[in-house]
C-alpha cells in the first residue's frame, strides 16, 4: 500500500507532508516570490492542506510585542482564524498564493480542499479575501475575474460562492485519495458532516469576530 492510496477510515498511516506531498515549492517571480506548485494531479475533493500542531499562534498582544523585523514576517506569513489570533504555519503552506479564483478553500474546518482539478504543474491558491485580512491590498493575480483588490469585508459579498464551491468539494473527500486525513483534528466533526450534510459549517464559522462589522451574517448581505 502507498500513501496516494490512503483513504479516510484506512488504519494506514503513510508519510506525509503538511502541505499534500504530490507539491513542492518553485520560485514564481521577484514581484511574488515563492508558490506551491502540484507535481501531479490533486483531484477535487483532496485535502490540500491541514492546521497541524507544529503551526504556531500568536495573540494580538504578542504580536504586538515583537520587534519591527518579526512583525514584518508575521503580516507577510500568517493569517489571522476566528480567535483573532495570528496563525504561522511551519511549512510550504505560508506560501500559498493569493488568487480570485482560487482552487483551494476552506469550509468551517481548519483544512483546505481543492474545490477543483489541479492540474501537474499548476499553482495551488488560496483567496486571500477568506484569511481575515485587516486592510485592503491591490491584487494582480491575473484572474480573469480578478477583482482587483482584497478587501476585509470580500467575505459579506462573496460567502455564498465560497460555500458553495467548498461545500460540493468538501462532499467528494470519500472519493478520492487522502493523504492528509490522519492529520485532521477534528476528524469526528467532519465524518459527522460527511455523513449529514446538514451538520457542514459554512466558512463564515472563521469570521466569527468579524460579524460585528455590519452587525449581519455573510449570508444575509448575498
Amino acid at each position: 500500500c502507498s500513501s496516494d492510496l490512503f483513504l479516510p477510515g484506512s488504519p494506514y498511516l503513510p508519510n506525509f507532508a503538511m502541505v499534500h506531498p504530490d507539491t513542492e515549492l518553485r520560485f514564481v517571480s521577484p514581484e511574488m516570490g515563492w508558490g506551491v506548485f502540484a507535481t501531479r494531479l490533486i483531484p477535487r475533493g483532496t485535502l490540500t492542506w491541514v492546521l497541524d500542531v507544529l503551526d504556531q499562534r500568536f495573540t494580538p498582544t504578542e504580536v504586538a510585542a515583537m520587534p519591527p523585523y518579526a512583525r514584518a514576517n508575521i503580516e507577510k506569513y500568517t493569517y489571522v482564524d476566528s480567535r483573532g489570533d495570528y496563525i504561522l504555519c511551519w511549512d510550504h503552506a505560508r506560501f500559498f498564493n493569493h488568487s480570485c479564483e482560487a482552487n483551494c478553500l476552506s469550509v468551517g474546518y481548519e483544512f483546505e480542499v481543492a474545490v477543483r482539478d489541479i492540474s501537474a504543474g499548476e499553482e495551488l491558491t488560496d483567496d486571500y479575501g477568506t484569511l481575515n485580512p485587516t486592510e485592503p491590498f491591490p491584487c494582480a493575480c491575473g484572474a480573469p475575474r480578478c477583482r482587483m483588490q482584497v478587501l476585509p469585508d470580500d467575505h459579506l459579498r462573496l460567502g455564498v460562492e465560497w460555500n458553495r464551491l467548498a461545500r460540493e468539494a468538501f462532499l467528494m473527500i470519500r472519493t478520492v485519495r487522502q493523504p492528509l486525513w490522519p492529520l485532521l483534528s477534528e476528524r469526528e466533526a467532519v465524518e459527522a458532516a460527511l455523513d449529514d450534510p446538514s451538520l457542514l459549517r459554512p466558512i463564515e464559522h472563521h469570521f466569527s469576530l468579524r460579524r460585528g462589522l455590519s452587525g449581519r451574517e455573510p449570508s444575509e448581505r448575498l
